[in-house]
């Protein structure tokens, strides 16, 4: 009789369980609809786990430099969604945007791709003037894709100086957004003896708009890399807003991912346009065809990929 009631009370357990969980946690509303993006799904994500490094550990490191392309298939997820009041999805750029409103510091770019300094923020004052949308000199007649924004429009982040607030303004969004098509990243490949392996670490990103290029000189790759640059972000600051955001489903929409998981696990593509080298130099600075960049980039990849090979070749 003892074991009978054992039994009966870890049935009822069980069934109280499950009923709990399936009450916690609909997929479904009381509409029928599919609660995806719903508040109990966001505090339910996975979180990224960092590990960290000791610096006697570290026997070997390199900065490489690449470029995401928003024109890759592989990276709409971080394009897309283009308006800036969808109630689900953000952009890359739109967290970017967010964040910096919500006071994530940002940094000037320097002469070069090599040495971004994160030692003084930008000022808030500075801030609106990287995010004018069109010059409202210019003379866009005879661009019949132009989106005419007046002056005082034409700032995406207004700043208060009565109130020290930054704020998005929406107005001129669609037109900053579609040249938004690249960002530069920064990454430190290097190579931990206590875990044995190669690590890959995100150290800056800079968002890079193709209309803000005035060298039409095709031999001036890099002049015209550094002027569409638009500032630098450090990566670890942009973490946190990454992480409560997830990405616009491709082809599976409960396949849930955050900015910040897209990032960790390398799902999106890029190109390398540099390393760090002696002659403080990028790619397209000494090499000047499309094979002898193509080359270089096979060069790189191929170097970071045997080194770790030939550490237990022997």
């Amino acid at each position: 009789m003892k074991r009978i009631c054992v039994i009966a009370g870890l049935l009822v357990a069980m069934i109280a369980s499950l009923s709990a969980q399936h009450l916690e946690n609909p997929f479904f509303d009381s509409k029928g609809m599919a609660r995806i993006q719903s508040r109990e799904y966001s505090e339910a994500r996975d979180t990224i786990i960092n590990v960290s490094h000791r610096q006697d550990d570290v026997i070997w490191s390199r900065y490489v430099y690449r470029i995401i392309d928003m024109r890759y298939k592989q990276n709409y997820q971080l394009y897309f969604p283009t308006r800036y009041d969808d109630p689900d999805y953000r952009s890359l750029f739109k967290v970017i945007v967010d964040a910096i409103v919500d006071g994530m510091p940002i940094y000037q770019k320097g002469m070069d791709f090599f040495k971004p300094d994160f030692t003084t923020p930008m000022s808030k004052e500075m801030i609106p003037s990287m995010f004018l949308a069109d010059d409202p000199t210019a003379d866009y007649s005879d661009d019949p894709n132009h989106y005419n924004i007046a002056e005082s429009d034409a700032m995406l982040i207004h700043y208060d100086s009565v109130s020290d607030q930054l704020s998005f303004h929406f107005y001129p969004y669609e037109a900053f957004v579609k040249n938004q098509l690249k960002y530069l990243v920064v990454e430190l490949v290097f190579f931990d003896r206590h875990t044995s392996r190669m690590h890959t670490k995100l150290m800056a990103i800079a968002p890079m708009q193709s209309d803000k290029i005035t060298t039409k000189e095709p031999d001036q790759i890099t002049t015209a890399l550094l002027e569409s640059m638009l500032f630098w972000v450090a990566f670890d600051d942009l973490r946190p807003y990454m992480a409560q955001q997830f990405v616009i489903p491709s082809q599976n929409e409960t396949r849930r991912v955050t900015f910040d998981e897209f990032f960790a696990k390398h799902l999106y593509t890029s190109y390398i346009i540099g390393e760090g080298n002696i002659y403080n130099r990028l790619i397209p600075d000494y090499a000047f065809t499309s094979e002898e960049i193509v080359k270089e980039q096979k060069r790189i990849n191929t170097e970071l990929l045997n080194f770790e090979q030939d550490l237990w070749e022997y």
